[in-house]
């Protein structure tokens, strides 16, 4: 099903490099609560991007794109939760 080469060693490196980017915006977000600087409209349209890119890692079986892409969703999706749950209009 998936293959494991040389070049999906790079997707690999990749993906644990631009997934984890996300993760300190996530961390910092969840301990403040302060979504003000969050872009609702920049996370929405980065949401579908990183779904396509799951939709074609899938088709051509690259393993280290369906776990980057997965992974990354979710945070985004929990960056458009908080940013909705958090914000305050004013």
């Amino acid at each position: 099903m998936f293959e494991i080469d040389f070049i999906e060693i790079i997707g690999f490196i990749a993906a644990i490099l631009t997934t984890s980017a996300f993760v300190p915006q996530v961390y910092k977000t969840w301990k403040t609560k302060d979504v003000e600087g969050i872009s609702l409209t920049m996370f929405l349209v980065m949401f579908t991007g990183v779904l396509l890119w799951l939709v074609y890692g899938i088709l051509i079986n690259s393993l280290s794109m369906v776990i980057a892409n997965v992974i990354t969703s979710i945070l985004i999706l929990t960056l458009i939760v908080f940013r909705i749950k958090y914000y305050k209009k004013k």
